[in-house]
């Protein structure tokens, strides 16, 4: 089985830019999006006319913002939106599917800046980060597969960014934000890019749109997937597809066996 998640910034201009090809050559079996700003009926209609692939949309409250979208192959057992608090549920920043034994949670998680770049943002992240901890935790501690994909808007080390030394006060650099993704990973799940490539360096998923940033590869590796110990003995391989284009993100994938979905 294989996962995508791709932050495409905006699914209509990704879509100008290709990205109805790349999902058609896509090996995915299931392939979630984040920051797409479009609710369902605003997905361009090449995506929604199609056999292959189910869509699942969790759209912001408010119009052009924010947004994440899930595409199945086979249709999930379950899909939910919801983690019971109105503030982060009106932002569209989680879609959790389920496929057989296997729970896929898609997440846009919050970026600590404010509309000043004030880091005003950054509780109300760590209040996220904490309430998924917490309402994933029982299936979690109880050996549940589970895999969280997306863009976690945090560079968890120093090898995760090009430029660390300058990015400190950075939020998704701040220390705050790092040690509340350290928490997830000292308690019960795995960075699965790491777990299979170890630390390796200038590997990155994001990065600015100034001029030859991209060229240069200054980049950030803000989108993880997570695996829970259920999930991590089945996973097989990891990556970061720098080379697709269309997003300031790339995407990135997780290969799992498919004894993971118990059927």
């Amino acid at each position: 089985m294989k996962i995508y998640s791709w932050n495409v910034n905006g699914i209509r201009a990704a879509h100008r830019k290709g990205f109805g090809d790349w999902l058609a050559a896509c090996d995915g079996d299931v392939v979630g999006l984040q920051e797409v700003r479009a609710r369902h009926d605003q997905f361009p209609n090449e995506l929604l006319d199609t056999e292959e692939w189910q869509l699942d949309v969790h759209a912001a409250e408010r119009g052009g913002y924010s947004g994440v979208a899930t595409f199945s192959r086979t249709a999930p057992g379950e899909v939910t939106t919801s983690i019971g608090e109105e503030r982060f549920d009106v932002e569209g920043r989680l879609i959790f599917t389920r496929y057989g034994d296997l729970r896929v949670v898609n997440g846009y998680f919050p970026n600590g800046s404010g509309k000043n770049r004030d880091l005003s943002r950054i509780p109300y992240k760590l209040d996220f980060y904490r309430r998924l901890f917490d309402l994933l935790e029982p299936e979690r501690a109880a050996g549940a597969p589970i895999v969280v994909m997306g863009d976690l808007n945090t560079a968890h080390r120093e090898i995760d960014l090009a430029r660390p030394k300058g990015n400190k006060e950075t939020s998704g650099f701040r220390p705050e934000e790092r040690e509340e993704l350290d928490r997830w990973l000292k308690n019960g799940w795995t960075d699965t890019f790491r777990h299979i490539h170890g630390d390796v360096e200038g590997r990155y998923s994001w990065w600015s749109n100034r001029k030859g940033v991209r060229e240069r590869n200054v980049g950030w590796r803000i989108d993880y997937v997570l695996a829970s110990p259920g999930a991590l003995r089945h996973v097989t391989g990891a990556e970061i597809h720098a080379d697709v284009l269309g997003s300031d993100h790339c995407p990135i994938s997780v290969e799992l066996d498919s004894a993971v979905l118990g059927v």
